[in-house]
């Protein structure tokens, strides 16, 4: 069974378009698609934004699903110059970057009393979602790198900088290393893809809604492959 995981209904009803034999189950207020994708058993589900939506949405792939693997697709704002909007990329690792237990010895970003800093993507997944992406969008470039979670918009060039500077991230978002936790400390393979729709300094507000589009349909090509593939 594969997991996939949105934050906003934008990111995954396309996704759920492509879905048969669905049965809807409501558990934490969050509607899980269960049923068919590309031939794959599949469940598919709307989060809502944030740590704790994605945290308890992933517990509950994992307690009520049982699924082999989590998918989580959606938008995030450059930090890397290189990184275009609309471009695409694909979780080398994750870290929560408003994490900060400093005061205790920890560095920032790490949990205390967890045995890691950064929760690592799966290899095979990574390897796989970078072939597709090259297949399903090759107008755009595909990147591997570490995704930065916070329950913060950034939209400021400072704090960019300060994100870039601390962690070396490639982009940041909202839920991925949440998502990453929770499948780490369950032991299930995850992934964590993610479509540019912003700059993260605040330079693209007049047209982020169009920006969001084109990144939430070169994110869907790219997860409806995987599954084909997987």
């Amino acid at each position: 069974m594969i997991g996939i995981i949105g934050a906003m209904e934008e990111e995954i009803i396309e996704i759920k378009n492509h879905m048969q034999d669905v049965t809807i189950q409501q558990k934490a207020g969050m509607d899980f698609y269960k049923g068919k994708l590309n031939g794959k058993d599949s469940v598919v589900v709307k989060s809502g934004i944030g740590k704790v939506n994605a945290s308890a949405c992933t517990q509950i792939l994992a307690d009520i699903y049982n699924v082999d693997c989590v998918i989580n697709s959606g938008i995030a704002g450059s930090l890397k110059n290189e990184i275009n909007i609309g471009d695409i990329v694909i979780s080398k690792d994750a870290i929560q970057h408003d994490m900060d237990a400093v005061s205790f010895g920890y560095p920032k970003g790490q949990i205390p009393r967890m045995d890691t800093l950064e929760f690592k993507a799966d290899a095979r997944l990574i390897e796989l979602a970078s072939e597709c992406c090259r297949r399903v969008n090759p107008e755009i470039s595909v990147f591997v790198g570490r995704i930065l979670t916070g329950d913060i918009f950034v939209s400021d060039g400072a704090v960019k900088e300060q994100l870039m500077e601390t962690f070396d991230g490639a982009c940041t978002e909202m839920e991925g290393a949440a998502i990453a936790q929770v499948a780490y400390i369950n032991k299930i393979p995850f992934l964590i893809i993610r479509a540019i729709s912003d700059k993260a300094d605040g330079s693209a507000t007049m047209d982020y809604p169009e920006f969001e589009a084109k990144a939430i349909e070169h994110c869907v090509k790219l997860t409806l492959e995987i599954v084909a593939n997987i």
